[in-house]
């Protein structure tokens, strides 16, 4: 039997092992400051909820502060993952664009109304003044998601499935259309919107984006803005 292979599973299974703490730390982290705030939050309070020794929390992160930029970063990283997701639906449209951006759409407005990200915006509002980088944090996610947002709007008017000139700005628009209303009915995130409700929300996104950018039978000449900054 290889002996390097042995003496690498030990250390393999705890590599795991510290993964699997960090994760769950993290997520408990975010539990407590959300309920607490950052101010009352307390590391054995969060311990407990990771079912950790107070510890370990210290081990992994050092202090209350840095576990605390840790959890929003951590947060961000999976919102941008799941939007970036839901617009990547729109990559292969097929023959029907309505049904598509319905689709994506609605992706989008579910992950902006769940309940991590309402909690994840509660919070920054409530801590901005003490943490105004972690601002940057959360506005990178929207502006990445609105710059893929916006390319593969430009590819559906370069096929002449849209009246695009300026893709930065339709992005934006669209997202403001999809998450205004969403901001309102979840009475500025702090309930959730039920699902229909979201439909709903999406159908009128859409088709008030189709009315303004609808589709051509020229390929357009793009313009580009400095794209704003996303809230």
């Amino acid at each position: 039997m290889n002996v390097a292979a042995i003496s690498s599973r030990p250390r393999s299974a705890a590599s795991r092992g510290r993964i699997d703490k960090q994760q769950a730390v993290l997520a408990a982290a975010f539990t407590v400051f959300a309920r607490s705030g950052y101010a009352q939050a307390r590391v054995d309070e969060i311990a407990a909820e990771a079912k950790v020794a107070k510890a370990t929390v210290y081990n992994h992160f050092g202090d209350k502060q840095t576990l605390f930029r840790q959890a929003v970063q951590e947060l961000s990283d999976l919102a941008l993952a799941a939007n970036l997701a839901a617009v990547e639906e729109l990559a292969a449209p097929g023959d029907d664009v309505v049904a598509t951006l319905k689709g994506a759409g609605l992706r989008l407005a579910t992950c902006y109304c769940s309940e991590q990200s309402r909690a994840l915006r509660r919070l920054l509002s409530a801590e901005a003044t003490q943490f105004p980088d972690l601002l940057d944090i959360v506005d990178e996610v929207s502006n990445r998601v609105i710059r893929a947002l916006a390319d593969r709007l430009a590819r559906l008017s370069l096929a002449g499935t849209l009246r695009i000139d300026d893709p930065d700005m339709a992005a934006t628009q669209l997202a403001v259309l999809l998450t205004g209303p969403v901001d309102m009915r979840s009475r500025f995130n702090t309930c959730a919107v039920p699902e229909p409700e979201l439909i709903t929300i999406t159908d009128a996104a859409v088709t008030t984006f189709l009315a303004a950018f609808g589709g051509c039978t020229e390929p357009p000449v793009f313009r580009h803005t400095a794209a704003p900054r996303a809230t």
